[in-house]
């Protein structure tokens, strides 16, 4: 594992053939999405302009990554009924897929049997993992990167796996 790790923009420019993204959370409390989030309990209305500043970052370095035929694919496992956090998550994701991703949603309950690894993570390409480490209460406590062949098939295998059980965004309903 190295300690230094370079920022996510800068690895996904670096990416040729694929992105994929691991997201077992039900709750994170990231400091960049917390008025956005605030806004959302509130209200229950979500920013989902992909030109706002919010998202346009976002949405820049997905298009460009597509743009240059990298596949970008994004699963969520979330337990049900989901969290308010994960209903905040579905109320955006449209955005997201109009840059570019491709999401599905695993029900927890449908991934009890398969060997995951323990954490979030970025496979770049299948060779680079990018973990992403999170306090008990969802705020962000770091990052790391490995090319060590174990954690690439693992993350690798496990993506494709859930992947393959996961619904896509538009036909995963949130009751």
């Amino acid at each position: 594992m190295r300690s230094s790790v370079p920022p996510f923009a800068e690895l996904l420019r670096a990416c040729r053939h694929s992105a994929v993204h691991l997201e077992q959370r039900d709750q994170y409390a990231v400091t960049d999405e917390a008025a956005d989030y605030d806004r959302w309990c509130a209200t229950g209305e979500r920013d989902t302009d992909p030109a706002s500043p919010y998202w346009s970052p976002w949405v820049d370095l997905v298009r460009d990554a597509v743009a240059r035929g990298v596949v970008v694919r994004r699963a969520r496992i979330v337990s049900e009924p989901v969290s308010e956090y994960i209903r905040y998550e579905h109320a955006g994701t449209d955005v997201n897929v109009h840059a570019g991703e491709e999401v599905r949603w695993l029900p927890r309950r449908r991934a009890a049997d398969l060997a995951l690894p323990g954490a979030d993570y970025w496979l770049l390409d299948g060779r680079l993992v990018r973990w992403g480490f999170f306090s008990g209460d969802g705020h962000l406590t770091g990052h790391e990167v490995t090319d060590d062949p174990a954690a690439v098939e693992l993350c690798g295998r496990a993506f494709e796996t859930v992947w393959s059980r996961a619904v896509p965004h538009d036909e995963y309903k949130i009751n």
